[in-house]
């Protein structure tokens, strides 16, 4: 399977799984470094902030698929 770069939001690439010329579907996932941020704020009494590193996208990877054959194409990390 190709890999494809892929940027932090949406791209228009053609799929190497089906050939279309597609948009990205992008979904968020929190990593490492959103548990150790979120863990940093508890630590120092900012527990009402702990879930922002899940709510906001600078904390999380972006893996891109394919809305047609659910390929995956990519994951642009932070």
């Amino acid at each position: 399977m190709n890999i494809v770069p892929v940027g932090p939001e949406p791209s228009q690439i053609t799929c190497p799984s089906c050939r279309a010329t597609i948009v990205t579907r992008v979904e968020r996932k929190a990593t490492t470094k959103t548990h150790v941020i979120a863990l940093l704020l508890c630590l120092f009494l900012c527990w009402p902030c702990v879930c922002v590193p899940y709510c906001t996208n600078s904390c999380q990877n972006a893996d891109h698929y394919c809305p047609n054959c659910s390929s995956y194409l990519g994951t642009y990390q932070r």
